[in-house]
């Protein structure tokens, strides 16, 4: 039977997670639900954003959804335990993938860079996920507020991108580095222009996979697509909803969710 499952941010950065529930679960249901309003979260007080994503949550639990997705790491530091408290369905959230990171570098050495918001980084949650996995001290981490901005005015051009990765890496060796991890959901839609930038043996993660997996388990989905996709999905099956109402709001999330299908690595 169909599953309608929700997936929930502040913008469009949660597309990215969307977009891997669409390559392996093409055939069920989904709702995409952007708070417009009050984008970007990772750069406002804490209580602020709570209010908003409680209202926002309340708004999706009455489409009679059969799981929301909190496709976003700031939220889910702040709220998950919250609402999984206050709704009896399944409420799936995120965290960086720095323990996959630290695991891939356990035998070479290499240190691990998390990117993600200034509030991500300010949360005992993130703290806490570090202090638990990081035995070697080998984990550093680095605010980018711009790239969540730039993605909501779908703004791509990789010479800009390229220019502002140079910088904001320029006081780093990354030669120390092996993985590079992909802490807030918008930052995927520039992994493949990173990709270019940066040295091969660095690899680049973020917790989309991990997500839609601990999801598949949670309602018991059944794999529907093959190995070897290429990245295209299609977008018939997903309604799009935003704290504002506005059409091109909507119609910004589907262009992005197309970016993500012609462009994924």
């Amino acid at each position: 039977m169909t599953k309608k499952i929700a997936f929930f941010d502040s913008g469009i950065g949660g597309l990215t997670v969307l977009h891997t529930a669409l390559q392996q679960f093409p055939e069920e249901s989904y709702l995409y639900y952007a708070d417009t309003l009050h984008v970007p979260y990772g750069t406002k007080p804490a209580d602020e954003v709570r209010r908003y994503i409680f209202a926002c949550v309340e708004a999706i639990v009455r489409e009679q959804v059969d799981a929301i997705v909190i496709a976003c790491n700031t939220a889910t530091s702040l709220v998950v335990n919250d609402l999984r408290s206050m709704y009896d369905i399944p409420i799936i959230g995120m965290e960086p993938a720095v323990k996959p990171a630290v695991e891939m570098n356990r035998d070479n050495g290499k240190r691990v860079l998390v990117f993600a918001t200034a509030l991500t980084l300010s949360q005992t949650k993130y703290n806490e996920l570090v202090s638990r996995v990081d035995d070697e001290h080998r984990v550093d981490s680095l605010a980018l507020p711009e790239l969540v901005e730039w993605c909501e005015q779908l703004e791509f051009d990789p010479v800009k991108i390229t220019a502002y990765f140079r910088s904001k890496l320029a006081g780093l060796d990354l030669e120390q580095y092996g993985t590079v991890v992909m802490g807030c959901t918008h930052y995927p839609f520039y992994t493949a222009i990173l990709r270019k930038m940066l040295p091969d043996h660095i690899r680049i993660v973020d917790g989309s996979v991990g997500t839609v997996s601990h999801l598949s388990q949670r309602l018991e989905l059944g794999a529907q697509q093959q190995a070897g996709n290429t990245g295209q999905v299609q977008a018939g099956n997903v309604s799009f909803f935003s704290s504002s109402g506005r059409t091109e709001d909507h119609n910004k999330m589907r262009a992005a969710l197309q970016y993500l299908s012609d462009n994924v690595l």
